[in-house]
């Protein structure tokens, strides 16, 4: 895989997201890799849990705002269709890792942004070096980051969402832990690996039927409505794609300056 590294040791599968030079943004080829991999450590037998992290000084920085100027820069009779389907992506990914019957531990090192941040949510449990943070800040490029909005309301409830999503807020590794989105305190950066894959053992004692079982329970069954706003949320995303706002906010980053709102 071009943007992917998986490992297995012992019954754990670690799946590496491998774009340092862009800190880990969702590439649309990332994406397909990422959903590849999880088709092929479901369908392994010896895996009984995953650690999802990445290879660099970040998680993931979100979605890839140079493939959105490249869609922005596509005749309008074409832009539509390339939005809904790199949301749709997105949100794909998030709804398998929710479905996926082995327990995902992410391995959470430097920033988890936007869909970055998503991925993270879509874990069932999460590992964080003291570096870490993490943060909902479409609305600040223009944008609607719907996946991660549904997923932040599931995990911490909605006022802490809306202060997170609508402020745009950046909380660090201790902030994230209160709110409860840690498995534990804060690690030092060289462990976190280490520490996510013996959450991910611990995960695996008991038999795979009874933890695929109550993790359905958790994100199927609680989950339900979860998922509906998940698959909603790649249309209204990409529908935000095509304003004047998002076009500013999407070269006003990659332009390296403040943006100037329609």
């Amino acid at each position: 895989m071009q943007h992917l590294d998986v490992r297995i040791h012992n019954n754990v599968a670690t799946v590496l997201m491998d774009r340092p030079e862009k800190h880990g943004a969702l590439s649309p080829g990332l994406l397909f890799d990422l959903n590849e991999a999880l088709g092929d450590v479901h369908q392994e037998k010896r895996v009984r849990a995953v650690v999802l992290s990445s290879r660099g000084d970040h998680f993931c920085s979100g979605v890839d705002l140079q493939v959105f100027q490249q869609i922005a820069d596509l005749p309008e009779s074409e832009r539509m269709q390339q939005w809904f389907e790199y949301w749709r992506a997105v949100s794909e990914t998030c709804e398998k890792m929710l479905r996926f019957p082995k327990p995902i531990i992410a391995a959470v090192d430097g920033a988890a942004i936007g869909a970055g941040f998503a991925l993270m949510l879509a874990s069932d449990l999460c590992v964080a070096s003291k570096r870490a943070t993490f943060a909902a800040d479409a609305a600040r490029r223009g944008l609607v980051g719907g996946v991660t909005t549904a997923l932040l309301s599931f995990r911490v409830g909605a006022a802490a969402a809306a202060r997170l999503t609508l402020a745009g807020e950046t909380i660090d590794a201790n902030e994230a832990q209160r709110l409860n989105l840690l498995c534990q305190s804060p690690v030092v950066s060289d462990q976190v690996w280490v520490v996510a894959s013996e959450w991910a053992a611990r995960c695996s004692e008991g038999p795979s039927e009874a933890v695929q079982a109550s993790k359905r329970l958790l994100n199927e069954s609680v989950g339900e409505a979860l998922l509906t706003q998940i698959s909603a949320a790649a249309a209204d995303s990409a529908s935000a794609c095509t304003t004047e706002s998002a076009a500013e906010g999407v070269a006003a980053f990659l332009e390296k300056r403040k943006p100037s709102w329609p």
